[in-house]
């Protein structure tokens, strides 16, 4: 070889270089993730990552409705920090409200309380907070204290005249905080059941989408098209092994989160081994669209990125939906894990049943039943 060989070339640097553009011209994805992940990231960061929650659903009886309770009532709501999500009749609809989640807090004024306020006794409000998300649970037991403290202050001096009661007569009002479920506001009892979930939906996802993607590279899934085995046999028994794999780790996660953890299970264990078993085969479902989109193992890597982290941001894993803007927050409910979250922590911690969780159940099986027939519609059509 001679010395010219061995010199840089720039004739043979530019033909590289142009030889790579036309590389990425011809795939659309390369060319197109700098302009859509920046976007991607700026909005769900932007937007979704917040800890400052306001309009809280709260469920309010009031028992005296009086002139005073509805003042306490508006000054409660003209805070941001509240937000009336129903009126109800018994305490026993509060309850029900705030098991399903339909409402975090829930306001109780007493039938006495406009008496009280009269005649110059301490009056207690009660205020219900639902402690299965400690962040929502802390704002508003601050913010409902800090409110009524204000509103005792405001009231009384604008009463004494009115009802002639000397300051050392006067007690003012007082808020009772109830904190439901999980009464320390420990962040552990939320984030570790909803870590089973995640671990669960992206350990399934990465393995169904990776061997098939992989199989497809390798070629070895048209060997077995030219054998007699029909594409609902082939589809099937590749699927079950992930089944059984992905349901192996949901086990282990819950086993952990119990053990490890000492997170409890308050409900009924065996609805939560049903209902998990429902979200492997979701999460398997959804590995396997992804998989007849991706022609190779990055390009699967890059499509799970895009759906993983909305997925971890939009679903509430960490932040409060309550939180987000509500355009940003709607986007959650296309998220299959919004609702296996709802129905993990519904169970371990409040310990309720299908009476509670039907609704965020039958999204699980209808998003389940339609990416699965997408998803094998897809694939036998690779196949064919």
């Amino acid at each position: 070889m001679s010395s010219a060989d061995n010199r840089f070339s720039f004739q043979r640097f530019i033909s590289i270089i142009k030889k790579e553009f036309i590389q990425v011209k011809r795939d659309p994805i390369s060319l197109r993730l700098p302009f859509i992940m920046p976007v991607v990231m700026m909005l769900l960061f932007g937007y979704a990552v917040n800890t400052e929650v306001d309009k809280i659903p709260t469920a309010v009886y009031d028992q005296s409705n009086t002139e005073e309770s509805r003042a306490f009532l508006d000054k409660f709501t003209e805070s941001d920090y509240f937000m009336v999500y129903e009126t109800v009749q018994s305490e026993d609809r509060i309850a029900q409200l705030v098991k399903s989640g339909d409402a975090k807090a829930g306001l109780i004024i007493p039938e006495d309380y406009s008496d009280k306020v009269k005649s110059g006794s301490n009056t207690e409000i009660q205020l219900i907070i639902d402690g299965t998300e400690p962040t929502t649970a802390r704002t508003a037991m601050s913010s409902g204290q800090l409110i009524a403290r204000g509103f005792s202050q405001k009231y009384t001096a604008e009463r004494l005249m009115k009802y002639g009661i000397t300051p050392d007569k006067l007690t003012g009002i007082s808020l009772k905080t109830d904190v439901w479920f999980n009464p320390d506001m420990e962040s552990t009892k939320f984030t570790i059941p909803g870590l089973v979930g995640l671990i669960l939906q992206n350990v399934t996802i990465m393995l169904t989408a990776f061997a098939l993607v992989r199989e497809k590279e390798r070629s070895t899934i048209e060997q077995l098209i030219v054998t007699p085995i029909k594409s609902s046999e082939l589809i099937l028994g590749k699927l079950i092994p992930y089944i059984v794999i992905g349901y192996s780790g949901f086990l282990f996660s819950l086993a952990m989160c119990i053990w490890v953890f000492k997170v409890g299970i308050a409900g009924s264990v065996g609805l939560l081994l049903l209902l998990g078993f429902l979200f492997v085969y979701c999460s398997l479902s959804i590995g396997m669209l992804i998989s007849t989109f991706a022609k190779n193992q990055m390009q699967a890597m890059i499509v799970m990125v895009f759906f993983l982290l909305p997925s971890i941001l939009l679903s509430g894993f960490i932040f409060p939906r309550e939180a987000m803007p509500e355009a940003i927050s709607y986007l959650g409910y296309i998220i299959p894990l919004t609702y296996f979250l709802d129905i993990i922590r519904g169970i371990a911690l409040k310990g309720i049943g299908l009476d509670y969780l039907w609704k965020d159940t039958a999204a699980l099986l209808g998003f389940t039943a339609v990416i699965l027939f997408i998803a094998t519609k897809r694939f036998r059509k690779s196949l064919d």
